[in-house]
C-alpha cells in the first residue's frame, strides 16, 4: 500500500511506527475514509501523527505525495478573489435579520454554507443570503451579523464561530497561543516559591549527605532537612463575556490547567467582565446571586495572594474612569479605584492578556494603558506566562 508514502513521511522527520501503518490498513480496508480523498487526508492525520507540532510537517509531505491528485479546497480561490476586492460600502444593519440569524445553530449555518458556495457565481455584497462582505449575511467577512462563518478577510468584531479554510495549526513556536499542558509546565514555576515550615528536620538531604560523606573521607554522614511544603496561595481573576467570548477556549485551557495544578496551598477564583467594580462573582456567568463583595476579597484573602488577572483590558473609558453614582462605604467609588485597591492589596500581581494592545489609538487605548501602568501586561503565550510567573516569585 504505498510503502514509498511511509518512507516520505519518516524521511521528514515522522516517527511512524509499523502499528501505526497497519493500523491505517485497517482502517482503510473498513472504509473509514468514506472513499473520499478528504477523508483519507482526515484519517492519515489522525493514526500517523502523533503531535499537533507535526502537523504542518505531514501536511506538506501529503502534499508532496499526492500533488497529481485533484484536492478540493473548502472555499474556491475565485470566491476567495471576490471577498477580497468588495469595493462596496457598508450596508444597513438589519435588526430582524440578525435576530433570525442569532436563532440559527451552527450545525444549520454549516449546512446553509455548503448550500451558497454550491450556488453561488458571481460576486455579492451588502446582502443577507450570499458569501459576501458588508452586510448581514452569515457568510463572509466585514459584515454585522452577530453570528456566522468568516470567509477570508481579518478578523473585526471577532463573531465568527469559525473561519473557513482557516490552518490552525502551524510552527508550534514559544510565541503560540498555549494548550493545558503547556499552561501546567509553565506554571511549575511558582513551586520555586515553596517554603521550608518549622517543623523537625526529618526529611532525607541528599546533596548534604553527599557532601558531608565526601569531606570525612567516605565515612557516611546522613543528614535530613526540614519538609518543604508548597506556600503559594493564587487569587485568579478572569473576564467573562463581551470581547473574551473570542477567547473561551484559550480561557478554559486556563483554568483546567490551574485547577489541575497541585503546585498551590490555596487557590481562589473569581470572575468579572471589564473590570471588577465593586462584585467578584463565582462563576463564569455573572451570576449577582452567586457574587462577593470586592471590600470582602481584600479584607478576607491577605496579602499573600498572588493576584492573575485574565482579561483584554479594552473597554470604553467611563466604565474604568467615571465615578460609581452612590458607592457603598467600604466599596471601591470607580473601576480604577478598584485596581488601584487590588494593586495596594496585592503587591505580586501579573495582567495576562490573550490580546495585546489596541491596534489604533483611540479611547479604547486609554483603558489599556490605564491597566498597564497598574499591573505588568504580559501575553497569554508560553513566554508571556513563564515571565509572569517569574515576576509572581519576586520577593
Amino acid at each position: 500500500m504505498f510503502e514509498d508514502f511511509l518512507y516520505l513521511l519518516r524521511g521528514r522527520g515522522l516517527k511512524v511506527s509499523l502499528t501505526e501503518w497497519m493500523a491505517l490498513a485497517e482502517a482503510l480496508d473498513k472504509n473509514l475514509h468514506e472513499a473520499s480523498f478528504t477523508g483519507f487526508y482526515h484519517l492519515c492525520r489522525c493514526l500517523l501523527v502523533k503531535s499537533e507540532a507535526d502537523f504542518d510537517a505531514f501536511d506538506r509531505a501529503f502534499l508532496d505525495y499526492f500533488k497529481d491528485v485533484p484536492f478540493q479546497l473548502e472555499v474556491s480561490q475565485e470566491l476567495l478573489d471576490w471577498l477580497e476586492r468588495p469595493n462596496a460600502p457598508m450596508g444597513a444593519y438589519d435588526e430582524q435579520q440578525a435576530e433570525l440569524n442569532e436563532a440559527l445553530s451552527a450545525l444549520d449555518i454549516e449546512e446553509l454554507f455548503q448550500e451558497r458556495k454550491n450556488e453561488q457565481r458571481e460576486q455579492h455584497n451588502c446582502g443577507n443570503y450570499w458569501v459576501g462582505t458588508h452586510g448581514m449575511s452569515v457568510f463572509g467577512n466585514m459584515g454585522m451579523s452577530p453570528v456566522g462563518i468568516r470567509v477570508g478577510g481579518e478578523p473585526t468584531s471577532r463573531r465568527a464561530f469559525r473561519v473557513a479554510g482557516e490552518r490552525r495549526y502551524r510552527d508550534f513556536r514559544q510565541d503560540n497561543t498555549l494548550d493545558t499542558r503547556q499552561l501546567q509546565v509553565a506554571l511549575r514555576r511558582l513551586r520555586q516559591f515553596s517554603g521550608l515550615v518549622d517543623l523537625p528536620p526529618d526529611e532525607f538531604d541528599v546533596d548534604a549527605t553527599i557532601q558531608d560523606t565526601a569531606n570525612s573521607a567516605g565515612m557516611l554522614k546522613v543528614r535530613c532537612k526540614k519538609p518543604r511544603q508548597n506556600t503559594v496561595k493564587v487569587l485568579l481573576l478572569m473576564d467573562s463575556g463581551g470581547s473574551m467570548d473570542h477567547y473561551a477556549q484559550l480561557c478554559s485551557a486556563l483554568f483546567q490547567a490551574v485547577s489541575k495544578s497541585g503546585h498551590f496551598k490555596d487557590l481562589k477564583i473569581y470572575y468579572f467582565h471589564n473590570c471588577p467594580y465593586t462584585r467578584l462573582y463565582n462563576d463564569p456567568t455573572l451570576n449577582p446571586g452567586n457574587a462577593v463583595p470586592v471590600s470582602w476579597a481584600l479584607s478576607n484573602l491577605s496579602p499573600e495572594y498572588k493576584l492573575i488577572f485574565v482579561g483584554d483590558a479594552q473597554m470604553s473609558p467611563h466604565e474604568i474612569f467615571d465615578p460609581f453614582p452612590a458607592p457603598r462605604e467600604g466599596e471601591p467609588a470607580s473601576g480604577l479605584d478598584c485596581l488601584h485597591r487590588l494593586r495596594d492589596r496585592y503587591r505580586h500581581a501579573v495582567w495576562l492578556n490573550p490580546d495585546g494592545p489596541p491596534q489604533w489609538d483611540g479611547e479604547w487605548a486609554e483603558s489599556y494603558n490605564a491597566i498597564s501602568r497598574l499591573f505588568p501586561m504580559l501575553p497569554l503565550t508560553v513566554e508571556g506566562l513563564e515571565e509572569g510567573m517569574k515576576k509572581l516569585l519576586n520577593r
